[in-house]
């Protein structure tokens, strides 16, 4: 029972959320849309650029509006009213104003897209747009609504609303002499006045948003990091998927092993010779002087792959030697496929005149 319990815990603290994310659940998250991202950098953004555009080319687009007003109203004097005649007012109309606008709506787009490129790059995600039931259950919907969540989302509204309302008070405060005598000014001043008092307060509206959405942005990336941790099996679940299963590795690499070994023992009829040490070493070596400058290692093993070498080698009368020494260096020093080294050149070439010797030819595998 007390084995059983401790097995229940330990699994339960290996599913908990407790372990930072791996750069490839942030790569994965990233292809989903899932990124740290507040949407108040660019509004601020946006607000911020609006309003500074609005202070350069603020005359221009009053002296535009004005100056479609007056032709409206110089036009409608000397025009019969007419459904075609209203028709035409109408889309002239509409086009100064979107010309008029233009400048500020293009100001907004490139704001926007700053804003958002600035906190995640350039990413591209159609997961969000995907239908996914999940998204209209009634008891998930609900569950958000009384979220944690929704409730720091209403504490922002609130203290953004408040701290908007203060920099409002105090920028008309500090113009309240002005704003008192705005009635005995002209058109023109009172215009002007209310525009510049406008532009001033969208200003220090955009700062103050701007500063609270970096504070926002903060939290979010706080948030998002909290809910992309894994657990330590999820890590180890990630390993195995991309490194593979250790126990699939092993069970390859020992079929690999497995065909190395049978492409070696493939290529001992074509061996001189082969040196054993008796029991544990045997290396098979081939020379033929027309296609090699020195003797080469084409089999070589230990154990039981050393046991195979001497059955095959039999199998097929390929004289074997005891040579103890010998078998050992040619073992550890020489890999399957290269010549053997100038040190051993000596004793090799006693091995091959005895083989040579007993077979009745000079040399070379091809005189078999």
């Amino acid at each position: 029972m007390r084995t059983t319990r401790f097995q229940m815990d330990l699994q339960f603290f290996s599913q908990e959320k407790t372990e930072k994310a791996t750069p490839q659940k942030k790569q994965e998250s990233r292809k989903k849309g899932q990124v740290a991202r507040s949407s108040e950098i660019p509004s601020a953004f946006m607000m911020i650029g609006v309003f500074l555009f609005m202070s350069f080319i603020g005359g221009w687009m009053i002296e535009s509006l004005q100056s479609m007003i007056r032709g409206n109203l110089v036009q409608i004097t000397n025009w019969t009213l007419t459904e075609q005649n209203v028709d035409r007012m109408l889309k002239e109309n509409v086009w100064q104003a979107a010309m008029i606008a233009a400048p500020l709506m293009g100001i907004s787009l490139v704001m926007g897209v700053l804003g958002n490129y600035m906190q995640v790059g350039f990413l591209v995600s159609t997961d969000p747009l995907q239908a996914k039931l999940e998204r209209i259950n009634p008891l998930k919907g609900a569950k958000r609504i009384f979220s944690a969540r929704t409730l720091v989302e209403l504490l922002k509204s609130l203290i953004k609303i408040t701290f908007i309302s203060a920099v409002t008070f105090i920028v008309l405060w500090n113009k309240r002499d002005e704003v008192m005598l705005i009635s005995q000014k002209s058109m023109g001043e009172a215009t002007a006045l209310v525009g510049s008092l406008i532009v001033q307060t969208g200003l220090a509206v955009g700062i103050l948003l701007l500063f609270l959405a970096l504070l926002d942005y903060v939290y979010q990336k706080y948030d998002f990091e909290k809910n992309i941790r894994m657990s330590k099996q999820d890590i180890k679940d990630e390993y195995k998927k991309s490194e593979g299963d250790p126990l699939i590795k092993s069970k390859i690499k020992e079929k690999q092993r497995a065909l190395g070994m049978n492409r070696m023992i493939s290529e001992i009829p074509n061996a001189d010779v082969v040196i054993t040490n008796p029991t544990h070493f045997a290396v098979a070596l081939r020379y033929d002087p027309k296609e090699m400058d020195k003797p080469t290692v084409i089999a070589k093993g230990m154990d039981y792959v050393a046991q195979k070498i001497k059955e095959k080698a039999k199998e097929h009368d390929i004289m074997t030697t005891e040579n103890v020494q010998l078998a050992r260096a040619l073992y550890h020093q020489v890999e399957i496929g290269d010549g053997v080294p100038e040190d051993l050149f000596k004793a090799v070439a006693e091995v091959l005149a005895y083989v040579y010797s007993i077979k009745g030819y000079p040399g070379g595998g091809n005189e078999r």
